[in-house]
């Protein structure tokens, strides 16, 4: 004879392997985001690829130690110079990892950096090549988050991004983008 569960047991039993399966995935979650790396993947991780799954990709991402190295260089780069800016390091989705803000750097400064990195990790290239994409392609300048002006550079792994530097608010983008390319050099 089958034996057939209430109506609260059926939803107590259901919430419950709904509560194993999230437990399990934050756990695995939690446990690659602590796991620690080797001396080389220190600056970035892979991300793990299900076994047996073929419609999967592995990709790289910069770790918040490495962000906050490359930022940290940054900073340094344009203090010497006298410099006051912020620097932002988005990951390879667009997404802020970080964002530094110097010591007497403009409030315009903190948007600006964001926009520049996200510009230059979406491109996969300096922000200052792109500018000169604005005289053929007036409206990329209209898509949403972006900055079309120097000061953004992004980081490669086996040539494909993986994040993106922005510096702002030296007097010229030519500058911030030097101080960019110094964040970006920390990481090699």
């Amino acid at each position: 004879m089958k034996k057939t569960l209430s109506r609260r047991a059926r939803v107590a039993t259901g919430g419950a392997v709904l509560a194993a399966v999230a437990a399990g995935t934050f756990g695995t979650v939690a446990a690659n985001a602590s796991a620690p790396e080797s001396a080389r993947d220190s600056a970035v991780s892979a991300a793990p690829v299900a076994a047996g799954k073929r419609d999967t990709t592995t990709s790289t991402h910069l770790t918040i130690d490495a962000a906050t190295k490359a930022a940290q260089a940054a900073l340094k780069a344009a203090k010497k110079e006298g410099q006051r800016v912020t620097v932002a390091v988005v990951d390879r989705n667009g997404n802020t990892i970080l964002t530094l803000r110097g010591d007497g750097a403009g409030p315009q400064s903190y948007e600006s950096a964001e926009k520049k990195a996200y510009t230059a990790v979406s491109w996969n290239a300096p922000t200052s090549e792109l500018e000169g994409r604005l005289e053929n392609a007036p409206n990329l300048k209209d898509i949403p988050g972006t900055l079309f002006l120097g000061g953004g550079v992004p980081v490669t792994a086996d040539k494909a991004p993986i994040a993106g530097i922005g510096v702002a608010g030296a007097p010229s983008g030519t500058l911030d983008e030097k101080f960019a390319q110094a964040g970006a050099a920390a990481l090699n």
